[in-house]
């Protein structure tokens, strides 16, 4: 073999060394160190009814948790700490608490029970609970002290002002009773509403009582691509992250903190979202 030869092998292989630990690299990005990035969005709303009382009141929300074996009890419990160094006075938590096989995983919620919001811990479930066991997943979340919704208002008291927060079941599940939660809404005070799909806030807006929605199921997309088509399941298509204005309503649409599908995420981190609420 002449030096010439023996060059282009060289080079060769150093390409295909070189082309490999960029796989390797992206491989670990998108399945070990982006899906723990976990954002931090700090998001203040200014809502019509909420009372002065109320000014300043912070809510943190998280979704679609998706305790699996790479979502584990201990990984739960590093984002209990750190949802408890925020100080929230309320923690909301909008759906999908476990992909598949809940009597194996469900287990891994109890590590909910650390949060310590001045108010209480609210839940409502999601299309994934309901196709697996929705009995025994709100079973293990009131187990640990978190309030499971199920087309409930539950009323929250500063003085004689009033914040109402009001939960539907899963709308995909076909599960969803908002004249159940509109029937026992008082008619005055600020009012909020967990629904686990984005685009249920057509339905809930065209209500006019309710200041805002707070919602999870699309990940985001979970995988971002920039300049192409997030990949969103049905129900997410209009409202698929972030703040929206639908009518006079806000709408929120958390990112999740889980996977589901491919256990992947890129350039579309998990997410927890910190609001500040201010009276208008």
């Amino acid at each position: 073999m002449n030096r010439r030869s023996r060059r282009f092998k060289l080079r060769l292989y150093q390409k295909i060394a070189l082309a490999f630990s960029l796989l390797l690299l992206v491989v670990y990005y998108v399945h070990d160190l982006e899906p723990n990035w976990i954002e931090v969005r700090s998001v203040s709303l200014s809502l019509p009814h909420l009372a002065p009382e109320f000014a300043g009141y912070r809510v943190v929300q998280l979704s679609d948790i998706h305790a699996d074996r790479r979502m584990t009890a201990q990984r739960i419990q590093k984002i209990v700490d750190r949802v408890n160094r925020m100080n929230p006075d309320l923690v909301v938590l909008t759906g999908d608490f476990v992909t598949r096989n809940p009597q194996k995983y469900a287990p891994n919620l109890m590590s909910l029970k650390a949060l310590k919001p001045t108010d209480k811990t609210l839940a409502i479930l999601g299309n994934h609970d309901a196709w697996t066991d929705p009995d025994l997943i709100q079973t293990t979340l009131e187990t640990a002290g978190v309030d499971v919704l199920s087309n409930q208002v539950v009323t929250l008291n500063r003085t004689l002002a009033q914040l109402h927060i009001g939960g539907v079941d899963d709308v995909w599940a076909k599960r969803d009773r908002l004249n159940k939660v509109l029937d026992a809404l008082p008619s005055t005070g600020a009012a909020i509403l967990l629904a686990h799909e984005p685009d249920f806030a057509d339905t809930s807006a065209a209500t006019g009582r309710f200041d805002l929605q707070l919602s999870g199921h699309s990940h985001g997309g979970q995988i971002y691509i920039p300049f192409m088509k997030r990949v969103l399941p049905p129900l997410a298509y209009k409202y698929p992250l972030g703040q929206y204005q639908v009518g006079s309503m806000i709408q929120y649409t958390n990112r999740g903190l889980g996977s589901s599908g491919i256990p992947i995420r890129f350039n579309c981190r998990p997410e927890i979202t910190v609001f500040t609420l201010k009276s208008a």
